[in-house]
């Protein structure tokens, strides 16, 4: 047991709309004193204000999220005894989210650093700790609001639920059925070798016998226009299945089709089914850099995006807290960035960060894929057809690999090799720029002045190259990050104004553009398109007297791709992604508001996640209209109804260039697998069925209720699709996916309790013993009568497994 005992409190959001109070106890729970002089380190997203501290006490900002706690006098910290400390800090705190975590100990006698863990976080029960300031107009998700939205949508009749999900393009199903068994026959061609593999894994779960057989094949797809390499057929008979794809993608396409189809006794209804994607890239990005994710984690999301036909594993692995993939030439970059919290004397590695703690082979921060795993999970992904797009995060975002390299330098200069030192040096030793992060960070940025810059990048994807080389598995694109570099960066850099001197630039902003340029040209030397985020294809530019962000001139080729984030309603930046498009930049559509998956689910104390770019529900990635997002109306985080005054359409040209669509799972918050899969499904399923169904043609409603009320019912069919067939098959094995199970909605009319849940067909289970329901628990199906001799009435959402939302309580006694 840890020797002191945390509680952390949010006092109030509402005496200032920027920043927030808090109250911080930290009490000795031990028999021992503390010797004096010991310091109490913890991770917050939150700048503390030091004027506001509790006199007696200080609470510093080190970098990055580490701030530490001393008192001013120079006591032991007796047993029984508590430090109460009352700051105010930056913005708000709503939810356990923003909570301060991971706090430790280094006493004052130089004795072992003790890790304490998470804080006990008092409940936000009070308006002033439930809203952000006095005009924060996004309602507190409680049982009795999500009642409210839940009744937007209704249980339907099975057969008006769609059977395969993203929805195809044509789908016909007779009352015939086609029954296949574990040893069904398998016809094929070589060429199809791997999809067959995956079939035969499939069908080898089925009940033994002979059953119908299947017939694999490439050939051409009816469709009017092209019909692309992932188009498919199933032709089901009762005797006989019939999967031609265009291309072997199109075939393993087919297949995820059919074993959505297929029960468990091995039933598949006849019919037939011809589909293609509407977006060829279809994209998933995980970041495994501020919490490292295990090799099984991640195939586990490859076999999800898979089964919903997404194409493109956007793999980020480097940030300012990690460096997670082994560089042999650069053992450092792994040895210092892949180890994160407080190390032995002598041993160097990242500070702690998002809670990881100080123990730095128990934490979350700390891990790397080596060259084996690396491969393994590149061949895993490829014989799912999907492609896998390594993130090199620079010249911002680079904390890891900047300190990794000046260890690595100041170990070489030591040994006297100067020239070793300085080859792969990624910061200037003489640098005095003052800047801050987003994140909080002074020192993340790289000194892109340095001749040692480009050799550190060629180095780098030299290596990847290589080890996809190795994997069987073409390296086509490599993306290299390239948002948020922080104002400030560079202006105190002697090496960064030398190299300014000399090319005549006047403005930091040239020196960055022409870094850019000069990642472009690496890896187009080694055959590759270069893709970042959109800060890499825009410029600074003054227009009628104020300066505004304009698309730079596009010189990456048919094949680069920039990936569009920063579009939140009321940013000002609401048609970036389509003025880049209309420039000539083939764009991927990243939006925060609708595809940000570590965004919190709602406005709810206990959903885990961000919201700076709102709350993004299922629904926000359903309803995300990629070729014109003004058809739904427009909200900014604090939900006030935004009309940008200016907003640029694609034109046709530009909308040819919508490369398609991804979802992004940024990890601070993502410290386990759990948390992984509950953040990303079943957003990621609504995120596939915009990126592959047709259309749905709501932008040619031009009426705005008849269009709501047409969202409002497909939404309604979607929310039905997942909750009568998608979920219940992601429960099966071997898969068995770990999504989000939605908290029911609860209110009491009349004297009776009414339920319901945002996903028709999942299972409502209460008691009213006050026990935790579990799959044995009563099922809800209509209101019931509060009785007075409940202890308490707990209901929750469960899946085919048994596993549990969150319990919503009533107690009688607070009826009125």
């Amino acid at each position: 047991m840890p020797p002191i005992a945390i509680e952390w409190e949010c006092l109030s959001n509402l005496a200032s709309d920027a920043t927030f109070s808090a109250r911080l106890s930290m009490r000795n729970v031990s028999n021992q004193a503390i010797a004096p002089g010991w310091t109490v380190y913890l991770n917050t997203c939150r700048k503390t204000l030091d004027s506001t501290v509790t006199p007696g006490y200080t609470m510093k900002h080190i970098n990055g999220d580490l701030f530490c706690v001393t008192a001013e006098t120079n006591q032991a910290w007796q047993p029984g005894e508590a430090h109460t400390i009352k700051y105010d800090a930056q913005h708000w705190a709503i939810s356990d989210t923003d909570a301060p975590l991971g706090f430790y100990l280094v006493p004052g006698d130089a004795g072992p650093v003790i890790d304490l863990g998470d804080p006990v976080i008092m409940p936000f029960e009070l308006a002033q700790q439930r809203h952000r300031h006095n005009d924060d107009r996004v309602p507190a998700s409680d049982a009795a609001q999500r009642f409210r939205q839940n009744e937007q949508t209704r249980l339907l009749p099975l057969d008006q639920v769609g059977r395969i999900t993203p929805r195809p393009l044509s789908a016909r199903f007779s009352a015939e059925v086609c029954v296949l068994k574990k040893g069904s026959q398998i016809s094929h061609n070589p060429a199809l070798d791997s999809e067959e593999r995956l079939l035969r894994a499939m069908l080898d779960r089925l009940p033994s016998g002979d059953g119908a057989r299947i017939e694999l094949e490439v050939g051409p797809i009816a469709l009017d226009g092209a019909p692309g390499e992932e188009a498919y057929m199933l032709a089901i008979e009762p005797d006989k299945i019939v999967v031609r794809g265009n291309t072997p993608h199109g075939v393993f396409n087919g297949i995820q089709s059919l074993a959505q189809l297929l029960s468990a006794d091995g039933t598949v209804p006849a019919g037939h089914v011809i589909d293609a994607p509407r977006f060829r890239y279809r994209g998933m990005m995980l970041d495994v850099a501020r919490h490292f994710a295990g090799k099984e984690t991640v195939m586990r999301l490859l076999d999800c995006m898979a089964r919903f036909k997404l194409n493109r594993f956007h793999f980020h692995l480097t940030d300012d807290e990690g460096w997670r993939l082994q560089i042999a030439a650069l053992p450092e970059l792994t040895d210092i960035g892949a180890r994160r919290g407080v190390a032995a004397k002598g041993e160097p590695s990242l500070p702690p960060s998002f809670g990881s703690g100080a123990d730095v082979a128990a934490s979350a921060g700390s891990g790397y894929y080596n060259a084996g795993q690396f491969t393994e999970i590149l061949r895993y992904a490829h014989a799912r057809h999907i492609e896998v797009v390594p993130e090199f995060n620079m010249p911002g975002h680079a904390r890891a690999a900047v300190m990794a390299m000046r260890e690595r330098y100041d170990r070489l200069r030591a040994a006297g090799d100067i020239e070793g030192a300085s080859e792969y040096l990624l910061s200037d030793p003489g640098d005095e720029s003052v800047y801050e992060s987003v994140q909080l960070w002074h020192d993340n940025v790289i000194c892109i002045a340095l001749p040692s810059v480009d050799r550190f990048i060629d180095t780098v994807v030299s290596e990847v190259a290589s080890l996809y080389r190795s994997a069987g598995v073409p390296l086509r694109t490599v993306h290299t990050g390239g948002d948020e570099v922080p104002a400030g960066a560079w202006l105190g850099s002697p090496i960064c104004h030398a190299r300014m001197k000399e090319q005549g630039w006047t403005e930091v902003s040239q020196l960055h553009a022409d870094f850019v340029q000069r990642c472009r040209r690496i890896l187009a030397r080694h055959g590759l398109a270069y893709a970042g985020w959109e800060e890499t294809a825009l410029i600074h530019a003054c227009v009628g007297g104020r300066q505004q962000l304009l698309p730079a001139p596009e010189l990456g080729g048919p094949e680069s791709r920039v990936y569009v984030w920063n579009n939140t309603w009321g940013s000002g930046t609401e048609d970036c992604a389509y003025r880049l498009a209309n420039a000539g930049y083939n764009v991927v559509l990243s939006n925060a508001a609708s595809l940000y998956f570590d965004m919190a689910y709602a406005k709810d104390p206990d959903e885990p996640g961000y919201y700076w770019a709102g709350f993004v529900e299922t629904r926000q990635a359903f309803t995300f209209c990629p070729l014109d997002t003004t058809i739904t109306p427009g909200r900014n985080a604090m939900g006030h109804d935004i009309t940008p005054a200016v907003f640029e359409p694609l034109d046709s040209a530009g909308a040819a260039r919508i490369a398609g669509i991804q979802g992004q799972l940024w990890g601070e918050n993502s410290r386990s697998r759990e948390r992984i899969e509950y953040l990303a499904a079943p957003r990621l399923i609504a995120l596939a069925e915009r990126a592959w169904a047709a259309d749905p043609g709501w932008y040619l409603i031009a009426d705005p209720d008849q269009r709501a009320s047409r969202i409002d019912s497909d939404w309604n069919e979607f929310a039905n699709r997942l909750g009568q067939r998608v979920l219940p098959q992601l429960d099966e094995a071997p898969l068995a996916y770990g999504y989000r199970l939605p908290p029911p909605g609860l209110v009491l009319k009349d004297g009776a309790l009414h339920a319901n849940v945002a996903l028709p067909g999942l299972a409502l289970h209460y008691t009213t013993d006050g026990s935790e329901p579990g799959i044995g628990s009563r099922r809800y199906r209509a209101p019931l009568v509060v009785s007075p001799d409940w202890p308490a009435f707990r209901i929750a959402t469960l899946d085919t497994r048994g596993r549990r939302s969150r319990t919503v309580t009533f107690y009688p006694e607070d009826a009125p």
